[in-house]
């Protein structure tokens, strides 16, 4: 077979007596091999590390340059840790993501990416977080060890329990939040780490819904965990974490002491309703939810509630008033 280009994967040929005919591969295996490594960063996942600048956004901080600086660093920093537990991840399971129908294209599943390059690329990353984190604040160091030790205890054994797998993943999303405001100094409500928990919870069961669909009978050889669940059991535990998404944000929108002094809060409520709202639908109409990141800029309902309750937020905090809403008690 002719050598290959410098920098590509080799394409495999199968043999069958004297003849030889090429066979074609998934698209994994014809990107250069440069940017399958970059693929096991999974950089498109970094929309998750949004939650570290709620805390500027929840505080008015916006127009506060160090403050901004120092929460888009956090956001690096917290991008990188992600990226390395990913490619931890990936070496973990590879064996099993090939068995699965999308996971299957992953560089290390696919075989275009070697193990050893992978490892030091990941263990870089994990290096280089940590690094930015201590630059910050020692506190955003603590809560990117703490993230870290819940990515340990999740490959250790707690992915194959049902329900804990699902709230371990979904306490990554509060450690995400709580590390903007040690960025920034700032506190941040409880209603509002309540929210992101419940938020977190109802992606990832409607991740786990998708798999439970999609895999059918094989779902165990690619998740442990699936096993143990139910349809009825995932579409309760779906429905229950989008009602607590929508009223503890509500609540928070409504009882916080942020609220209390911008009233106007009380707006961004329905962008978030709405948005749960439109998740749900997509999850049980169209059996979505397998990639939510995806859906966050897919789909069109969704992404315009994002930017409006970005933009009601800003307006609540420059004083936006309401009159028959009051605040201040």
């Amino acid at each position: 077979m002719p050598a290959c280009p410098t920098g590509f994967a080799r394409i495999p040929v199968q043999t069958a007596g004297a003849n030889t005919r090429r066979r074609r591969l998934p698209d994994c295996a014809i990107l250069p091999l440069g940017v399958q490594y970059i693929r096991l960063l999974r950089l498109g996942q970094w929309t998750k590390n949004l939650l570290v600048f709620a805390a500027l956004l929840f505080t008015g901080s916006l127009d506060r340059v160090e403050a901004v600086r120092l929460a888009t660093v956090a956001f690096i920093a917290m991008g990188l840790i992600s990226s390395a537990t990913y490619v931890f991840n990936d070496l973990v399971d590879a064996s099993k993501d090939r068995l699965h129908p999308t996971k299957r294209l992953r560089p290390l599943a696919c075989g275009t990416a070697k193990q050893a390059p992978a490892a030091a690329l990941g263990a870089g990353c994990l290096a280089a977080g940590l690094l930015l984190g201590f630059l910050v604040r020692p506190a955003v160091l603590e809560f990117l060890l703490v993230y870290i030790a819940l990515q340990v205890a999740y490959n250790l054994g707690v992915r194959s329990v049902p329900v804990a797998d699902v709230f371990l993943v979904s306490l990554g999303f509060v450690i995400r939040a709580g590390l903007g405001a040690a960025a920034i100094g700032a506190s941040i409500s409880g209603w509002l780490l309540f929210c992101t928990m419940a938020l977190a919870l109802l992606l990832s069961l409607g991740k786990r819904r998708h798999e439970f669909i999609v895999m059918g009978e094989d779902r165990a050889s690619s998740r442990a965990g699936l096993s143990g669940y139910t349809r009825e059991a995932l579409d309760a535990l779906l429905l229950m974490s989008a009602c607590c998404a929508a009223l503890s944000y509500g609540v928070y929108a409504i009882e916080s002491s942020t609220a209390r002094i911008h009233p106007a809060l009380i707006v961004t409520a329905l962008f978030v309703f709405y948005g749960v709202a439109r998740y749900v639908y997509l999850v049980f109409a169209e059996n979505e939810g397998g990639e939510p990141d995806a859906l966050l800029v897919g789909d069109g309902h969704i992404l315009l509630s994002v930017i409006l309750f970005v933009v009601a937020v800003a307006m609540a905090f420059r004083g936006m008033q309401i009159p028959i809403v009051g605040g201040g008690r």
